[in-house]
């Protein structure tokens, strides 16, 4: 099976080569993929030419050429949809050999985070390998969790959190908050009047209530990975 990352990029190029013949460019790419960088681009074009799915031709610039995709959708040089059409056919999900390591990424792991009263700034930095498939678009780091505030939502002492970073967040939505340059805590964000409390999921604990230029998102939770000894 391809990486959902995979999925996307040869749907994006089967796409471009159905309305104009000219596959998309890394930049194009790394844009539709929702890329830090061009490097994640050539990796996935390399896993998908390792593959046998995609072939770059030699001597012409932004030239790839889709060999084969996922049984379920039609190869681009064959295809009769329209050039308006923009809606592509699911891929299916044909097992190809692929080497392990394509499919898992190694994000820093930043330490631990509070799930109960903020505790110091996370620090230090190691990896945490973890696969490609449960990560969505954008830029992620890891945090051990410590502490019991979250487990109503299923979040317990000694999970890895997966964050995406960002700096914003809706109502509602499970965030890495610092709390005055010095605390990081995990909790579920909600502003009103001004203010900003971060919501524990565990009735035994208390909301904690901030003025607003008290707290900075520094990203979103994810998913979770959990490890059973």
């Amino acid at each position: 099976m391809l990486t959902r990352k995979q999925h996307e990029l040869i749907r994006f190029i089967q796409l471009r080569l159905e309305e104009n013949g000219i596959s998309p460019s890394f930049e194009e790419m790394k844009e539709a993929l929702d890329l830090k960088s061009k490097s994640g681009v050539h990796r996935l074009i390399s896993a998908l030419e390792e593959r046998g799915f995609i072939r770059r031709l030699p001597n012409r610039a932004r030239a790839l050429e889709v060999i084969r995709t996922p049984e379920d959708a039609v190869p681009a040089a064959r295809s009769q949809k329209p050039a308006n059409d923009t809606v592509m056919p699911p891929l299916g999900a044909k097992t190809v050999t692929r080497e392990p390591a394509n499919d898992v990424i190694e994000l820093p792991l930043h330490g631990r985070i509070a799930a109960g009263a903020p505790i110091e700034a996370i620090e230090g930095q190691s990896s945490l390998p973890v696969p490609a498939a449960l990560l969505g678009p954008g830029d992620h780091y890891a945090l051990e969790v410590s502490g019991d505030s979250m487990i109503e939502a299923g979040i317990f002492d000694g999970d890895f959190a997966l964050i995406r970073r960002t700096d914003t967040a809706r109502d509602g939505e499970i965030v890495v908050a610092l709390v005055d340059n010095e605390e990081a805590t995990l909790k579920y964000l909600r502003r009103a009047d001004g203010r900003i409390t971060l919501d524990p999921a565990n009735s035994a604990y208390e909301p904690q209530v901030y003025r607003a230029d008290q707290v900075q998102v520094q990203g979103k939770l994810a998913g979770l990975l959990r490890r059973y000894h």
